[in-house]
């Protein structure tokens, strides 16, 4: 199964420039935890992501407020897979940058998708049970603490 099967096309996105607030209004108007981070809206190109984690640990936690500016927050570069790659290059990127959703760009770095750790859990001819296990158990995986 390719990725372009999988990915839920034009997600919601915004611009480093954008606030907080913003990108937090985008998340529950979507029902989703993560916003790709476009450089602008003419070149769709992809820069980075930014969590509801993100945001609350990056800058609510720090005392910034809901009109900081995206870029404070965001996880710049992004891995990313293409839409023609198969579902275990985007298992595997999970797993290996224990992350929980995957941006999908095409071949000039623009996004056209995101897939989401529960995107394979839905379709069971994207990844049995075992490899969406396997997955999830890497991803959960303690990170090193932060100094």
């Amino acid at each position: 199964m390719k990725a372009r099967e999988l990915m839920t096309s034009e997600p919601a996105c915004c611009t480093p420039e954008q606030t907080l607030q913003q990108a937090a209004q985008l998340m529950r108007k979507h029902d989703c935890g993560c916003i790709p981070v476009v450089e602008n809206t003419a070149t769709n190109r992809l820069v980075g992501v930014v969590t509801d984690r993100d945001i609350t640990c990056r800058c609510t936690a720090a005392g910034h407020t809901p009109d900081t500016a995206v870029r404070a927050a965001m996880s710049r570069d992004p891995k990313s897979c293409k839409p023609d790659d198969g579902v275990e290059i985007v298992e595997r990127i999970m797993s290996a940058a224990q992350v929980r959703r995957v941006p999908v760009v095409d071949d000039h770095g623009r996004l056209v998708g995101i897939i989401a750790q529960a995107d394979l859990a839905r379709d069971g001819r994207a990844a049995s049970d075992d490899d969406v296990g396997k997955v999830v158990e890497q991803i959960s995986q303690p990170a090193a603490p932060r100094r």
